[in-house]
């Protein structure tokens, strides 16, 4: 990565520089897929900033990273352009400059939504894909995402619910997994032994350029499972724990708010004391002046 200046954060398109939610959100879903292209020729199509083409660079033979803004292809070049396994070109993935059967994998996180011409978008993906290849794709549940929140995003041109999203593909992909993705608070409890490969977790450093397999956390509790003669025969690698009405990130929400709240407040009564002293000292300029 070299060291060129971020992107403007637009409201809209993830940069490594954004935190929290977001951060987790768009960063796991490259961590996902970074385990299905290792060794494969991949498509990154709408690849924003470039942080997701290099990250399945690390693995994959080779990565092709696509975007209609002219700025964000130049930035990608610039800052992950230097691994000969990642080139950036700039393409409408709608019409896409490829040959048939092009690629392994195709990846394209949090694009579906923003087009009209979905369907178009899927023909592109499915004919720049080997007969036995993949597509990994995410779409915001229009459900979730919009109806019960009341949220309108202005980014958004056309948001699917589950059934319209399996309608656009099953009939171009006949065998598919729905995955549902979700930040959750959640008390976890891992086995410090557990075989590679028991279960499927990523441990990002902090700036997200590495990526490890596992929960790589330091662990607040140890909880010992003992016996003199054999431990139980299933004991589970991952065991995950919560609330169907997530009482600790509505919570979390709520100080959130009160603590934004609170910070608009603050700022109104700093530019109010600011007022006050700034005629006070006017007022005392002017009695000085015997001009009061």
């Amino acid at each position: 990565m070299s060291d060129s200046q971020p992107l403007p954060f637009t409201g809209e398109r993830f940069t490594p520089e954004c935190v929290r939610e977001i951060w987790y959100e768009h960063w796991h879903r490259y961590a996902f897929a970074r385990g299905l292209v290792a060794g494969k020729r991949v498509l990154d199509a709408a690849c924003g900033e470039g942080y997701g083409s290099a990250l399945l660079a690390a693995v994959a033979g080779s990565v092709t990273g696509v975007d209609v803004d002219a700025d964000a292809i130049a930035h990608a070049r610039a800052r992950y352009g230097a691994r000969a396994n990642l080139g950036f070109e700039r393409a409408d993935v709608t019409q896409l400059p490829f040959a048939d059967g092009r690629f392994d994998v195709v990846v394209s996180f949090e694009t579906l939504e923003h087009l009209a011409a979905q369907e178009q978008l899927l023909d592109e993906f499915a004919r720049v894909l080997t007969a036995d290849g993949i597509l990994v794709l995410s779409s915001p549940d229009r459900h979730a995402y919009s109806d019960l929140t009341g949220f309108h995003n202005p980014f958004h041109v056309r948001e699917l619910y589950r059934d319209e999203l399996l309608a656009l593909l099953t009939p171009r992909f006949a065998q598919l997994r729905l995955y549902g993705q979700k930040l959750l608070f959640q008390s976890a409890i891992w086995a410090l032994d557990a075989i590679p490969g028991a279960h499927e977790a990523h441990t990002a450093s902090a700036d997200g350029a590495a990526v490890e397999a596992g929960l790589g956390y330091l662990p607040l509790y140890f909880i010992a499972v003992c016996a003199r003669t054999a431990l139980p025969a299933r004991l589970p690698p991952l065991s995950l724990f919560g609330d169907r009405e997530e009482s600790v990130y509505t919570h979390y929400n709520h100080e959130i708010r009160k603590n934004m709240t609170a910070g608009a407040r603050i700022a109104e009564l700093e530019a109010e004391l600011e007022r006050l002293r700034d005629a006070l000292a006017t007022a005392q300029h002017r009695k000085a002046d015997g001009t009061a």
